[in-house]
């Protein structure tokens, strides 16, 4: 059941090749549009070109063809600094730095004052139940921890769009299901739109509002899948046939997209 929100940013992408030096071809002709608001997740065997897709999206890289445009813009357009987010697998938290001031980094590099940036990386902390661990290090805390950490700071600027590369795959599975839950629960909250890079069915089922599958290199999309399930997501869905059948539809669509 598909949700659209107004305060994120859309993404348009047309036609996009992105292939490497060493000739690789990562994106063959891709076509993907993402409203204002919406949660999806991008899935597809490794190497499929779902990072590449991510750092095409964010800006971090171009493609030789094809046009990106988000939030509206032409070809070559970057969001403000402030209102693009980028959360990867590790959570690259910087050791020196406690969790207060490793959340506020983004703000400090946007030269926000020091009053303000304690007041909203306080509250960036407090949205992912580490308000008791504000003056802890890095090396003081659990992987699940970290991994909220760096949402925390992803989302101290308020973006309007996150970008996500696997960023629970490295915990086990009770850590990650309560952060899909949290995860899920700030983007109700905030209406930002989030792509979310997974390699888990069930993740994806629980948390996006569609389901992106790519076929092996060169990534081409074989299945554009709406996500039926209630906006409200809790860990009792994950028993039902519904979520099931949801599941099953990503698992077969990725056995297509691997032959």
């Amino acid at each position: 059941m598909t949700t659209v929100r107004s305060a994120g940013l859309p993404i348009h992408i047309r036609g996009v090749r992105r292939a490497f030096d060493n000739g690789v071809v990562a994106l063959d002709g891709l076509d993907l549009d993402v409203p204002a608001g919406q949660f999806i997740a991008i899935l597809g065997p490794s190497g499929c070109g779902k990072s590449t897709l991510l750092r095409l999206a964010a800006g971090l890289d171009k493609p030789q063809s094809g046009s990106i445009a988000v939030g509206g813009a032409g070809r070559g357009h970057k969001p403000g600094r402030a209102d693009l987010a980028y959360v990867f697998q590790d959570a690259h938290l910087l050791p020196w730095r406690n969790v207060l001031n490793n959340v506020a980094l983004p703000l400090e590099l946007l030269h926000v004052g020091r009053r303000q940036r304690a007041e909203c990386s306080r509250r960036a902390i407090e949205r992912v139940g580490l308000a008791d661990a504000a003056n802890r290090y890095p090396n003081q805390l659990s992987g699940g921890m970290k991994m909220r950490v760096s949402l925390a700071r992803a989302m101290v600027t308020e973006p309007k769009l996150l970008l996500m590369d696997e960023p629970f795959a490295a915990l086990d599975e009770i850590t990650r299901h309560k952060l899909d839950e949290q995860l899920r629960g700030l983007w109700s909250a905030a209406e930002m739109t989030v792509v979310f890079v997974t390699h888990s069915t069930s993740e994806a089922v629980f948390l996006a509002d569609r389901a992106v599958v790519l076929s092996r290199r060169p990534g081409r999309i074989v299945e554009d899948h709406p996500i039926d399930l209630p906006a409200e997501r809790v860990s009792e869905l994950r028993g039902t046939s519904a979520f099931a059948r949801e599941t099953r539809v990503l698992y077969e669509a990725l056995e297509r997209g691997g032959n």
